[in-house]
């Protein structure tokens, strides 16, 4: 394919990826200023600059704008973000750093904002969930990858629930001391307070 056949491509990605961000950013401003349940996709739509239709193309529902919005690219970044772990590391060892490394994704006052937001509805709160237990499942897969191992499965998806579950922790203790400290702090305090269970 030559150069010139590439560029009418790329503008379309760039026109899209600018669409869709527009679509988070007036979606967003919405549910802080009308509460997800009085906020409709129309209204969304509308703000960006869109038809109803048009919306569609870019994202399924209101909710998926607050997921895409809450996760940050975390569960797009965790897989290589682990493969780039030693394997001479622990398992545990090698995900927390992992973590540490990705905490980052999270550290914006606007992810205080979107929990609010997740928080508000049972179906959100459910997606909430089911978008870390979609985590721990990317975690398990990779971890199989650096120790392929069979006899090893059980304890590797053990230790990628427990990782979960720390950051889960670290997310909410940060969240609550209203970021007094970077995530990462959070992230390595809960890892020190699981191996003090041994």
């Amino acid at each position: 394919m030559s150069a010139a056949s590439e560029k009418p491509e790329g503008l379309r990605e760039r026109k899209r990826r600018e669409t869709a961000e527009r679509l988070i950013e007036s979606g967003l401003k919405l549910f802080v200023k009308n509460g997800y349940e009085g906020t409709t996709l129309e209204a969304i739509a509308q703000a960006a600059g869109i038809s109803r239709r048009t919306f569609f193309y870019y994202f399924g529902s209101k909710e998926d704008i607050l997921l895409v919005a809450h996760d940050r690219g975390f569960r797009h970044a965790l897989r290589p973000a682990l493969l780039n772990e030693s394997p001479g590391q622990t398992p545990v060892v090698a995900v927390r750093e992992c973590l540490i490394k990705l905490a980052s994704r999270y550290e914006t006052k606007e992810s205080i904002v979107y929990d609010h937001l997740m928080q508000s509805t049972e179906a959100l709160r459910a997606r909430k969930e089911a978008g870390f237990v979609e985590a721990e499942q990317i975690l398990l897969d990779a971890m199989c990858e650096l120790w392929p191992a069979p006899a090893r499965r059980d304890g590797l998806r053990l230790v990628a629930m427990v990782a979960m579950g720390t950051l889960r922790l670290a997310l909410d203790q940060w969240r609550q001391a209203d970021a007094a400290h970077p995530l990462r702090y959070y992230i390595r305090r809960g890892f020190a307070l699981l191996a003090k269970q041994f």
